[in-house]
């Protein structure tokens, strides 16, 4: 008696590919509002939009590419921050940095940063080491002519030794400065390029006081380096 024949197993049916996605879709791109907010703060931030330029929604609109919209409400957001000031049916002034706001910057500062520095002395290896990558960063970028990166830096040396104090509300109080700061900072180094040579020696001077342990010494050193803004808001330059 002959036993059925086998059945031929064939190779298994292959499942259907899952459908490719695009590489643009991968990647999530933030809300429109919030893209326009970055590319104008950036700007003025940068001096790409100087004090006194006027910016107007359909403009705007067509740098980032969006509808006008979420162009009028980032310009809320801004205006808010104090970096510009609407006007319906005209568009968005940039407010150019006042006498008033440099004198109010550097007295917070110095408050904040005089009292840090007194806390830090003796400064740990950490913090010494820190400010000396933030002071080697900062002379390239003087080398390379990138004056917004150089400002970048020069208020995160001055942010390190505030964070080092200890006192997390000063550190955030210091924080809500950090617009102005850089704002205010790459202005001065556009209007005296040669500003930045005296910031380096200033700051290796905070850096060698701190190494020594001399905390009156870096007291007054952070004192005379942060005045200048106030030399400057009166029109005086040293």
């Amino acid at each position: 008696m002959s036993s059925a024949p086998a059945e031929a197993v064939g190779p298994a049916p292959e499942k259907p590919a899952a459908p490719a996605v695009p590489a643009a879709a991968a990647v999530k791109q933030p809300p429109a509002a919030e893209r326009v907010y970055a590319h104008v703060k950036q700007g003025v931030l940068e001096r790409r939009y100087e004090g006194g330029t006027l910016l107007t929604e359909g403009e705007l609109a067509e740098a980032v590419g969006v509808s006008r919209t979420p162009v009028r409400e980032a310009l809320l957001k801004l205006e808010v921050e104090g970096l510009i000031k609407l006007y319906p049916k005209k568009g968005a002034l940039v407010l150019p940095v006042s006498a008033q706001e440099i004198a109010d910057v550097v007295e917070t500062r110095q408050l904040v940063e005089e009292h840090a520095a007194r806390k830090v002395v003796p400064a740990g290896p950490q913090l010494i080491a820190r400010l000396e990558e933030l002071l080697a960063r900062q002379k390239e970028q003087a080398a390379a002519g990138d004056l917004a990166g150089a400002a970048v830096t020069d208020r995160c040396f001055h942010a390190e030794i505030v964070r080092s104090g200890g006192n997390e509300i000063l550190s955030r109080l210091y924080d809500q400065l950090r617009d102005r700061q850089l704002r205010m900072g790459v202005a001065v180094m556009h209007a005296h390029p040669d500003r930045i040579t005296k910031t380096l020696t200033e700051h290796e001077e905070i850096l060698d006081a701190l190494r020594s342990g001399d905390a009156e010494a870096v007291v007054g050193i952070l004192h005379r380096h942060v005045s200048w803004f106030s030399n400057l808001a009166r029109g005086e330059v040293r």
